[in-house]
C-alpha cells in the first residue's frame, strides 16, 4: 500500500507540476497587485455632475432602466428598452455616436491621460482587452504623464469610459489565464481542463499526507 501510494503521489506530483508552479506564480502576483490600479481607476479624475430634470420632458414606452449621465457638457438619458441601450438627448431625438474630436475630448474630461488616436472597434475577438463590452466602441489610444502607452475604450455614443487597459493590465489578464487554464479567452472558470488538474492536485496532497504521516508513524 505504501509503494502504492509512493508511487501515485510521485508521478501525480510530476505530472502537475508545471501547471502547480503556475498557479503559484500567478496567485504571488494576485497578491501583490492591487486590482483597482490593474484596471486604470488611478487615471480616473472624480467628475462632479449637476442635473435638472425638467430637462427632461418626455416618455420612453417600456423602458426597463433609465440613467442620467454626461457626455462632454451635455446632460443625456441611457434607457434600457428591450434589453436594447437608447442613447437619447434633452428632446428625447437618438444621439449619434461621437466624433473622433468628441471621443478625445471625453477621454480629457474623464482621465489624467492625453490621448492621441482613435479607433472605432466593432468586431469581437476571443481574449481581446475590451471583451464583454457591447459594441461597437471606440479604442482611445492615449499615454499618461510619464509617456506610457494606456488604452481608454469609450461607449461610442454616450463618451463614458468603460474600461482602460495597459502593460499591467495585461500582464494581470495573462497571469489570469493560466490561473484558471484558459489561454485564449480567459475566461471561462469552468473548463474541464480546470477541473481535471483541480481533483489531480488535491490527489496529490492527499498522497503527501499520507507519506507524511506513514513515515513519521515508521519513525
Amino acid at each position: 500500500m505504501n509503494f502504492i501510494v509512493r508511487k501515485i503521489h510521485k508521478y501525480l506530483s510530476f505530472f502537475i507540476s508545471v501547471q502547480l508552479l503556475l498557479w503559484t506564480v500567478s496567485g504571488i502576483y494576485f497578491a501583490f497587485n492591487k486590482i483597482e490600479l490593474v484596471r486604470g481607476e488611478q487615471y480616473l479624475k472624480q467628475v462632479e455632475q449637476s442635473i435638472n430634470l425638467s430637462e427632461f420632458n418626455f416618455t420612453i414606452a417600456n423602458a426597463s432602466n433609465i440613467n442620467i449621465t454626461k457626455r462632454l457638457n451635455e446632460n443625456i438619458i441611457v434607457a434600457q428598452v428591450d434589453s436594447n441601450a437608447q442613447y437619447l438627448n434633452k428632446s428625447g431625438r437618438p444621439l449619434k455616436k461621437l466624433s473622433t474630436e468628441e471621443a478625445m475630448n471625453s477621454v480629457m474630461s474623464q482621465t489624467t491621460l492625453s490621448p492621441y488616436l482613435v479607433e472605432e472597434v466593432s468586431d469581437s475577438e476571443a481574449g481581446s482587452e475590451y471583451r464583454g463590452r457591447p459594441l461597437p466602441i471606440y479604442r482611445v489610444k492615449s499615454k499618461t504623464y510619464q509617456g506610457k502607452d494606456i488604452n481608454a475604450y469609450l461607449n461610442v455614443y454616450s463618451g463614458e469610459v468603460i474600461a482602460i487597459r495597459s502593460n499591467q493590465w495585461r500582464i494581470w489578464d495573462l497571469m489570469w489565464g493560466f490561473h484558471i487554464m484558459d489561454w485564449k479567452e480567459r475566461d471561462n472558470i469552468d473548463n474541464l481542463l480546470l477541473k481535471i488538474f483541480s481533483i489531480l492536485a488535491l490527489v496529490s496532497s492527499l498522497t503527501g499526507i499520507m507519506l507524511f504521516f506513514k513515515l513519521d508513524f515508521k519513525n
